[in-house]
């Protein structure tokens, strides 16, 4: 078998196809939490907390110099995608629930007595 079919075997295969839709989708669904987060919940955090834009929450560890910027620990970016993390993780265990409770369902009804 040559290379290039067996890649085409490869590639072509279910669980590969299912993976890369996955991965796309994911990515998307990346970017749809990040506004979430910094467009969004963010913002109303920053007005509670009385106007913190968390963005700019950083510690300085070095001031600048006129040959060098100034070091800086930003630990507001940190929060926020901590924060994006939290959603994401929380999301995809909503949906992992809601699908085990479909499969459950439907092995339920398969297998119940007619």
């Amino acid at each position: 078998m040559g290379m290039i079919q067996e890649f085409k075997q490869f590639a072509l295969r279910g669980n590969v196809v299912d993976m890369a839709v996955g991965v796309i989708i994911g990515g998307a669904f990346g970017k749809i939490v990040a506004s979430l987060v910094g467009d969004v919940i963010m913002p109303v955090i920053g007005v509670l907390t009385g106007g913190v834009d968390f963005k700019d929450l950083a510690l300085t560890i070095k001031a600048a110099t006129e040959a060098a910027p100034a070091v800086m620990l930003r630990y507001g970016a940190f929060l926020s995608a901590v924060l994006d993390f939290l959603i994401i993780a929380f999301s995809i265990f909503m949906a992992i629930k809601v699908a085990n409770k479909v499969t459950r369902s439907q092995i339920a009804s398969t297998s119940a007595p007619k």
